[in-house]
C-alpha cells in the first residue's frame, strides 16, 4: 500500500491543536514542518501532503473564527525548505486553478522538482471559499462548471509548458558554445477562454517529466476532471463499501479515457487515534470531540453544506432538506448522506464532521489501524492511505513508531525506499513529452521572431 503524510494544519482533528501532546503555535515554525517530514521519511511515507487555501473558510463570528486553527504559511515556501532537510520523501503542494496563472505556478514546481531532484507533486484544487474570490478582486466565487473550466485549461497550459524543453535541450556545450539545442525548445502559444500562454517556461523538463497531479474532488465533474489529468486522488469515505463503490466508478471513467487502472491511486483519508488499548484510544478520541464547541461544530457542518444557515433549526433535530452545494459538491453529497443513512440530528451531524474533518477516524491500538487499513487495502477499497494523525507531531510519531512496523510485519508496506524519485515510489510512469508524441494538436509557433518582427 502506499502512504501519505497529511498535515491538516496541526491535527486532522478540529481540536487537535488542543490535545496536550499537538505542537504549539507551529504553524508559523519551520521547525513543526521539518520535524514531520522527518518523522514520515523515517516512516517509509511516499509523500507528506500540505493543506492550503488561499483565503479563510466563513465563521459567523469572532467568537467560532477565534476557536479556528487558521495561519497557513505557503506551502511552496515550506517544500522548498524541506526538500533540503529530506533526500527520499516526496512532497504534494496544494494550489489553487481559480487564484494562479499557469506560467508562475508550472515555473515555481519545476523549479522544486529540480531542487528535490524529483519529488514534488501538486494537489489540483479549485478553491471552495468566497473569501479566496473577493481577496483576488472578485465579488463572487467561480460556480462549480465554471471553476472546472478553468482547471481544465490550467492543466492544459501547465502540461505543455513542463514539455516545452525537451529532454536534453540543455546542452551547456563548452566546446561548440551552445547552450540549448533550439531544436528541443517549443513555443507553447496555448489560447483558451481564461488563460493565454506563450511560453516556453525558463525552467528545463524536471526529473519526473511533470510533477505528480493530485485531485480531491468527487463530483461527477471532479472524477471526470481526475480521469483525465491526475495521478493520486485523495477521498474521504466512512466505510470501505462506499470507498470501493468510489475506486470501481474511477477505474470505470479511466477506461474511457484509455487509461490504465494502475495510472491513478485511489487514497483514502484515515484520522488515526492510537494507544495501548483499545478503551484508552477511544477515551482519546472523546476528549478530543469534547473539546469542540458547539457553535464551531455547527459553523464546520454549514460550511461543508455550502454556507447553508441552520440557525432556525433544532439542533437536536434532523437535518432539514439543503440545497445542493456549488462550492463542494462531493462534500456536500458525503455529509448528507451521512446524515440521512444514520438518522443523525444536526448536533450529531456537526460533531462527527467537524472531529474528523470528513475523514474515516479509526481509535484503536496499533494492531486494530493496521487490522482496518489490511481490510480496506485488500477488499480493493483503496490503494493506500492519507493519514492524518489527530494531533501533530504525536499522533504521526505513533503511526510510524507502532503501526508502520506492524504493517511491514504483514508485508503490506516497504521496508526500504526504491526508486529516485516520487513518481518511482507511488509506481507511476514518467509522462512523454507531448511535442514529441504529437499529443497536443497545434502547431505551436517558433520562439523568436521572424527577421524584420519586433
Amino acid at each position: 500500500m502506499k502512504l501519505l503524510a497529511f498535515l491538516m494544519q496541526t491535527g486532522g482533528h478540529i481540536a487537535g491543536w488542543r490535545h496536550p501532546d499537538a505542537a504549539p503555535a507551529a504553524l508559523t515554525d519551520i521547525a513543526y514542518f521539518r520535524a514531520c517530514a522527518l518523522l514520515a521519511e523515517r516512516g517509509l511515507f511516499d509523500a507528506v501532503f500540505i493543506a492550503d487555501s488561499v483565503g479563510y473558510p466563513p465563521a459567523k463570528s469572532a467568537e467560532i473564527f477565534a476557536s479556528l486553527e487558521t495561519p497557513k504559511l505557503d506551502p511552496a515556501s515550506i517544500i522548498a525548505n524541506l526538500a533540503g532537510a529530506t533526500s527520499q520523501i516526496g512532497f504534494i503542494c496544494t494550489a489553487s486553478t481559480s487564484y494562479s496563472l499557469p506560467y508562475e505556478l508550472a515555473r515555481r514546481l519545476a523549479s522544486i522538482d529540480h531542487i528535490s531532484g524529483g519529488r514534488i507533486g501538486w494537489n489540483m484544487v479549485a478553491s471552495t471559499m468566497e473569501n479566496e474570490a473577493h481577496n483576488f478582486g472578485r465579488a463572487k466565487h467561480y460556480g462549480h462548471t465554471k471553476r472546472y473550466d478553468r482547471a481544465e485549461e490550467f492543466v492544459q497550459a501547465a502540461k505543455r509548458l513542463w514539455d516545452s524543453w525537451e529532454d536534453g535541450a540543455m546542452v551547456a556545450d563548452k566546446a561548440s558554445g551552445r547552450y540549448v539545442d533550439p531544436a528541443r525548445l517549443h513555443g507553447v502559444d496555448y489560447r483558451g477562454d481564461h488563460f493565454a500562454v506563450a511560453g516556453p517556461l525558463n525552467v528545463p523538463r524536471g526529473p519526473q517529466g511533470h510533477p505528480v497531479l493530485v485531485q480531491a474532488g468527487a463530483s461527477d465533474t471532479g472524477k471526470r476532471f481526475a480521469a483525465r489529468h491526475a495521478e493520486v486522488i485523495f477521498t474521504s469515505h466512512s466505510s470501505p463499501e462506499t470507498a470501493r463503490t468510489f475506486r470501481e466508478d474511477m477505474h470505470g471513467l479511466l477506461a474511457e479515457m484509455g487509461r490504465a487502472p494502475d495510472s491513478l491511486k485511489i487514497m483514502a483519508a484515515i484520522t488515526p487515534i492510537i494507544a495501548p488499548t483499545r478503551e484508552e484510544a477511544q477515551a482519546i478520541q472523546q476528549s478530543l470531540d469534547a473539546l469542540i464547541p458547539t457553535p464551531v461544530a455547527i459553523g464546520k457542518l454549514e460550511g461543508l453544506l455550502g454556507n447553508f444557515d441552520l440557525s432556525g433549526h433544532d439542533p437536536d433535530g434532523p437535518l432539514p432538506d439543503v440545497p445542493q452545494s456549488t462550492l463542494s459538491q462531493s462534500t456536500w453529497e458525503q455529509v448528507v448522506g451521512m446524515a440521512r443513512r444514520e438518522n443523525l440530528t444536526i448536533a450529531q451531524l456537526a460533531r462527527r464532521v467537524a472531529a474528523g474533518r470528513t475523514s474515516r477516524t479509526i481509535a484503536g491500538t496499533a494492531a486494530d489501524v493496521a487490522d482496518e487499513l489490511q481490510h480496506w487495502y485488500e477488499s480493493g477499497a483503496a490503494d493506500g492511505f492519507v493519514i492524518a494523525p489527530a494531533y501533530l507531531p504525536a499522533g504521526l510519531e505513533g503511526f510510524v513508531t507502532h503501526v508502520v512496523p506492524e504493517l511491514q510485519r504483514r508485508g503490506l508496506f516497504r521496508t526500504e525506499y526504491e526508486g529516485e524519485t516520487m513518481r518511482d515510489r507511488l509506481g507511476l510512469a514518467r509522462p512523454a513529452n507531448g511535442y514529441t508524441t504529437g499529443a497536443y494538436t497545434h502547431a505551436a509557433p517558433e520562439i523568436w521572431p521572424a527577421k524584420g518582427d519586433a
